[in-house]
């Protein structure tokens, strides 16, 4: 005997496994603190899990929850990249400086005052 459908009106039976998780705090915290570009992608990502989910949408569900996982993560490598880049470049900016000549006033403002 096969499962009947549920009436009209009902929303479907949940399956036996969890709602995914949505990684929303994730990705808040990416978009303000890492890359905010990618991270609001991960943001609106992670917002559509629930309703999905609620909807009976469980394939969808999942896959949103695996691609806020994805943004999250590329806002953080991003911001892992970005931060390396301008390291070297004030290391190299350091290092070319001629002992002789004071450094440039732009410097003092990327290295901060102290």
């Amino acid at each position: 005997m096969t499962a009947q459908p549920p009436p009209p009106g009902y929303p479907p039976p949940q399956p036996a496994a969890q709602q995914p998780n949505n990684y929303l705090v994730w990705a808040i915290l990416a978009t303000v603190l890492c890359f905010p570009i990618t991270g609001i992608v991960a943001i609106v990502k992670a917002a559509s899990v629930s309703g999905l989910w609620a909807q009976g949408r469980y394939a969808e569900a999942q896959a949103a929850a695996d691609s806020a996982k994805k943004w999250v993560r590329w806002s953080v490598i991003i911001w892992v990249v970005l931060v390396v880049v301008y390291l070297a470049i004030i290391v190299i900016v350091m290092v070319t400086a001629h002992p002789e000549n004071p450094a440039p006033a732009s410097m003092s403002m990327l290295m901060g005052t102290f």
